[in-house]
């Protein structure tokens, strides 16, 4: 009697099974794209980074979770030319703050997920220059693309060069604590 119980049982639960499709969506990291765009009281600049890889998991259609590491090698200023550009790229790429030859790559782990449709309201762990905080933001989720603006506190990963949280007298020099990232995927 216990054996067919238990027959009956795992039955059961592959049943279950068979009607859950879960499975891993990658992303196309050429068509995909990722800007940012930083604050400073002056006015702001704005940019790019190339992600290196990325996928998202889904439940039948219902998205669960994915993964993404973002090439912060690659971060590109996309509002100046010339010198400054090459002056703030190089800035950008330095220890004051993302230090790209230490930390080459930053990554986002899907730790939960809260479906409204197709919009859902994402949390996950965020890793900058080693250093991992949790971060909220909204995903929509339509056919095969996924939009979604995340809002980063960059003090939370030991990035305060310009910061008036951390430094006196910067006046108009003071760059904001958060930075904007817009991230359009295909997959």
């Amino acid at each position: 009697m216990k054996t067919i119980k238990n027959t009956l049982v795992i039955a059961f639960a592959l049943t279950l099974a068979s009607f859950t499709t879960i499975s891993d969506k990658k992303v196309n990291v050429k068509e995909s794209t990722i800007t940012w765009k930083g604050y400073k009281i002056t006015g702001a600049h704005e940019g790019t980074i190339d992600l290196k890889e990325g996928a998202l998991t889904f439940n039948n259609d219902a998205l669960t979770g994915g993964h993404f590491i973002m090439d912060m090698t690659s971060i590109n200023t996309t509002d100046l030319e010339g010198e400054s550009k090459g002056k703030l790229d190089g800035h950008l790429k330095s220890a004051d703050f993302f230090g790209t030859d230490a930390h080459p790559t930053a990554d986002l782990k899907i730790t939960n997920v809260v479906s409204n449709g197709n919009t859902y309201t994402v949390t996950g762990d965020l890793t900058i220059k080693n250093i991992t905080n949790p971060v909220t933001f909204t995903m929509d989720v339509k056919d095969n693309t996924a939009t979604a603006t995340v809002k980063i506190d960059r003090t939370k990963f030991d990035i305060k060069y310009g910061s008036a949280s951390f430094f006196d007298g910067l006046k108009d020099k003071a760059i904001s604590n958060e930075f904007d990232i817009n991230v359009n995927l295909v997959f």
